[in-house]
């Protein structure tokens, strides 16, 4: 599935970096950015991360929810959380059952070599759980940038 703008996102539970589940409608109130990312602890993936939590303050000024998802385990999360002091929710998707739904899953090529796994994009909520921003192929450098400008427009 792809995700479209004007749409309701697509509802979802999964467990965030401590084991607890999370389920996404029980964001509503908030704007919601969901990121989706490869792996942990990789350059591109840590690079996106860490741009959301030196600007941690712009999003939680603005209200927003962060969300990233991969489908890395629990316990992958927790240690990339704590290796780089992240703020924001990190969620588990090991199946990649919501990557698909949300059309983060999926053929890509790099270095000219053809591939199946985790595309990197993203997806803005408004506080009724609607999109209202896709990125389908989210730069990791300036993710978070691009992101509260977005943000800004919606607000």
């Amino acid at each position: 599935m792809n995700i479209t703008e004007g749409q309701s996102a697509p509802d979802f539970t999964l467990d965030d970096q401590d084991g607890q589940p999370l389920r996404l409608s029980s964001l509503k109130g908030s704007p919601v950015l969901i990121y989706f990312y490869p792996k942990d602890e990789t350059p591109g993936c840590t690079t996106q991360a860490r741009g959301i939590r030196d600007e941690w303050e712009a999003f939680t000024e603005r209200g927003v929810i962060v969300l990233g998802v991969s489908p890395d385990d629990v316990a992958s999360h927790r240690e990339f959380c704590d290796n780089h002091d992240l703020p924001h929710t990190l969620l588990a998707d090991p199946d990649h059952a919501v990557m698909e739904e949300y059309g983060a899953w999926g053929e890509k090529v790099l270095y000219g070599k053809t591939s199946v796994g985790v595309i990197r994009s993203s997806v803005l909520l408004d506080r009724e759980g609607v999109v209202v921003k896709v990125w389908k192929r989210a730069q990791a450098k300036s993710h978070a940038e691009r992101a509260l400008k977005a943000i800004d427009a919606l607000l």
